[in-house]
């Protein structure tokens, strides 16, 4: 395995990061999404797309860029989660994540991830911030002119996922490949929550870390999974709460349990919200 990743002689060795794409007839937005990574201007960057046969011209797209690209197939698959786990057992870098192909990162994220991880060769996991935009990538804002939708990621364990929320979006999250395949990978029976499953079962091994800035845009449209597949979700849910002991607990100590994270965090979020409002805040390379 590639030497670990840390400063020596005064260098920083960046590690490898492997970001594939999923995607299927997503031709809107894909080859923003696909801009968006190979831009990163990053010194050790594999990336992969993996196609589920589109027939939107989305190949096309593909093609476009395919000599930038690690490697690419348009092929039937068994949905996301099995397209994704098969990029990741193609991949071979250090740090591994992926990008949907109707969201986008935020330019610079992918060196401010590797120097973290450069930085904390202790740490399995670490998220950042992302902001929710719509089909144009304009940032979108509560009831339509209230403070832009984000958030800057938080700190995240066991006890907190299974009891609170995420607290993060899924592009904004990157982790170690040793990790990754040390839990499993994916249960690719799942549809929508093999992302929370994994993320269950990576705290089980270390907290996650954090990096206190934008690294990515996480787009809302009509055809989305978040927008379509909400049911499902709830069942999965459900399922990963009682195949965790969320249910073990009286009802009572899990309402308090949610409040304990929920107040310090719901406080931390309005404070950010207000200094974006008054544009004390302004993140690097956003489109706020």
């Amino acid at each position: 395995m590639r030497a670990e990743l840390t400063q020596l002689s005064g260098v920083l060795h960046l590690p490898r990061i492997s970001i594939v794409t999923p995607s299927h007839n997503q031709a809107a937005f894909l080859e923003q999404t696909i801009r968006s990574v190979l831009d990163q201007d990053y010194p050790d960057l594999e990336y992969i797309v993996m196609d589920g046969g589109s027939t939107d011209g989305s190949v096309d797209i593909i093609r476009k860029y395919a000599d930038c690209l690690a490697y690419w197939v348009s092929e039937k698959d068994n949905g996301q989660a099995d397209a994704i786990m098969r990029g990741f057992q193609r991949a071979t870098g250090d740090i591994l994540a992926w990008v949907n192909s109707d969201d986008t990162l935020l330019p610079g994220a992918l060196r401010r991830v590797g120097e973290y991880f450069a930085r904390r060769p202790e740490v399995e996991v670490v998220v950042g911030g992302c902001i929710r935009v719509d089909e144009q990538g304009q940032p979108l804002r509560a009831r339509g002119f209230g403070p832009v939708v984000c958030n800057l990621g938080t700190s995240q364990n066991l006890r907190k996922l299974l009891y609170w929320d995420l607290g993060f979006a899924q592009p904004a999250s990157f982790w170690r490949r040793e990790a990754f395949f040390a839990v499993g990978g994916f249960d690719t029976s799942l549809r929508f929550c093999f992302d929370y499953d994994m993320y269950l079962r990576l705290a089980q091994r270390k907290p996650f870390g954090r990096i206190k800035a934008f690294l990515a845009c996480f787009r809302v449209h009509s055809e989305s999974k978040t927008s379509t597949l909400n049911e499902i979700r709830r069942q999965e849910n459900e399922l990963l709460w009682r195949r965790n002991g969320r249910h073990d607990i009286p009802d009572w100590k899990r309402e308090l349990l949610f409040w304990r994270y929920e107040v310090p965090e719901k406080a931390r979020h309005r404070w950010l919200q207000l200094m974006l409002t008054l544009g004390l805040v302004r993140p690097p390379h956003s489109p706020l």
